[in-house]
């Protein structure tokens, strides 16, 4: 597996690909990876020749600096697993790499729609961050394809609409969330749970499956099975920030007229946010 940290390295590599007529898949992350990685990365593999993938943690899309110190930055660990699964490129940039003239001069990606609900109303300036180094590394990487975990779901209909939006010449690829035998959505942040809390995470999507099984039961009193969920994962030891039922095309609120639905959540557990969502299908 090759490893750079240039944007000349990589743009030569990929071109030397093209050039060879190979497809070229693309999966940025943040590093501290775990197998839910693992599989966007076996999903570009099924789709593309050859795989990218990208480590960086984006300062731009912490709202809570200390969170942003917290993260876990496991480099070593990560470049073991990218080999152990034959990834064929790992591109690691730097700071300076991706802001040069730093990052409260750099252009901001903003893209509308997302950030007054969900996350982005919880978390401000997290999303522009977010469709900032989005922007930036599909444009480094000059990928064919990019793959994007269904976990973060509001942040997947985001770069839909940013590449969409901006005619960027890539296709975006949703991949099915990975979940622990419990249920738990994996996630970099699941390390922060002690061992009790990392059981009692599992009601979560619990929570959800709840929701929806009562959806498809024929319920249509949204406000009442959010009001439930919040009280149920509040007896559980959660501080939920929302459960909510929303239209899956766009996060716009729901109503009973729509039949293809998107039920997420967050929620603190502990040191831990975690978040989840799954689909409903209403005939």
């Amino acid at each position: 597996m090759q490893k750079v940290d240039s944007v000349s390295a990589l743009r030569a590599q990929v071109k030397a690909w093209h050039q060879q007529q190979l497809t070229v898949a693309f999966v940025p992350t943040m590093g501290n990876l775990h197998k839910g990685h693992l599989s966007l990365v076996k999903r570009a593999q099924a789709l593309a020749d050859k795989v990218i993938v990208s480590i960086f943690v984006n300062p731009l899309q912490f709202d809570d600096k200390e969170d942003l110190v917290a993260y876990p930055r496991t480099m070593d660990a990560d470049i073991k697993q990218l080999t152990s699964v034959n990834c064929d490129l790992v591109f690691t940039p730097s700071a300076y790499v991706m802001y040069p003239e730093g990052m409260k001069s750099h252009a901001n990606v903003v893209v509308p729609g997302m950030d007054d609900k969900l996350c982005g109303k919880n978390r401000p300036g997290h999303f522009d961050g977010v469709a900032t180094v989005v922007s930036k590394l599909l444009n480094m990487v000059q990928a064919d394809i990019a793959i994007f975990g269904e976990k973060d779901y509001q942040q997947l209909l985001l770069i839909k609409k940013l590449v969409r939006d901006l005619n960027l010449p890539v296709e975006v690829i949703a991949s099915e969330t990975h979940r622990e035998k419990s249920g738990l959505a994996m996630s970099s942040r699941n390390q922060y749970l002690t061992k009790s809390e990392q059981k009692k995470a599992a009601v979560l999507y619990q929570t959800l499956n709840s929701m929806k099984t009562q959806l498809e039961q024929g319920e249509q009193d949204f406000i009442v099975l959010q009001q439930q969920a919040i009280a149920q994962l509040k007896s559980a030891g959660f501080t939920p920030e929302y459960v909510e039922v929303r239209r899956a095309e766009d996060l716009e609120l729901a109503t009973v007229e729509d039949t293809q639905l998107r039920i997420l959540a967050a929620a603190h557990l502990g040191k831990a946010r975690l978040i989840d969502n799954i689909a409903c299908h209403l005939a």
